[in-house]
């Protein structure tokens, strides 16, 4: 099963990075996809090369869906949300962060579900939705890769958390 990173041009990378990290060291079959072939230039300022468009997914090998926010408005789009649906209706995980907790929004994904559009707390899950304010960008990771089962223990876990939260160095 297929972990994907949704990214566009002017998406903040920043925001997905420490989860994909996460996603590689645990050897998940991780895909950048984009809404088209070709190049992504992100808010950050360097070009990605997404492995796939979002037409060339087998969206019956999808586990997560991952998106980032920054200038939502080239993927903020019917195509999308329809795309979105039916992540939700297999009961896909799907993942929002930022301004693309919007885009889950406006594709209805949130409809009866808590999130940070709906509570004030910086980050929700509820089912199969999290979703995430940019601040909590390390939060987000971390959950993502709990909800996942990615770490071996509630020990495993506890470290990460020192680690890459509160900056505690490992022994």
């Amino acid at each position: 099963m297929k972990d994907v990173f949704f990214i566009y041009d002017s998406c903040c990378f920043y925001e997905i990075v420490t989860l994909s990290y996460f996603m590689r060291y645990s050897g998940c079959d991780l895909v950048f996809c984009a809404r088209n072939s070709g190049t992504v230039r992100v808010m950050e300022g360097f070009t990605v090369q997404p492995d796939l468009s979002l037409g060339e997914l087998d969206r019956e090998q999808i586990r997560s869906f991952i998106l980032p926010g920054g200038a939502v408005d080239g993927i903020n789009k019917p195509e999308i949300w329809s795309f979105l649906g039916e992540l939700k209706e297999k009961q896909v995980l799907i993942a929002g962060i930022c301004a693309g907790v919007d885009v889950l929004d406006n594709a209805g994904i949130l409809k009866n579900v808590r999130s940070t559009h709906s509570v004030d707390e910086d980050l929700v899950w509820d089912g199969n939705v999290i979703t995430a304010r940019a601040n909590a960008y390390l939060d987000f990771a971390i959950k993502t890769a709990e909800v996942l089962g990615l770490f071996s223990s509630e020990e495993d876990l506890k470290e990460t958390i020192a680690f890459w939260k509160y900056h505690q160095r490992m022994q």
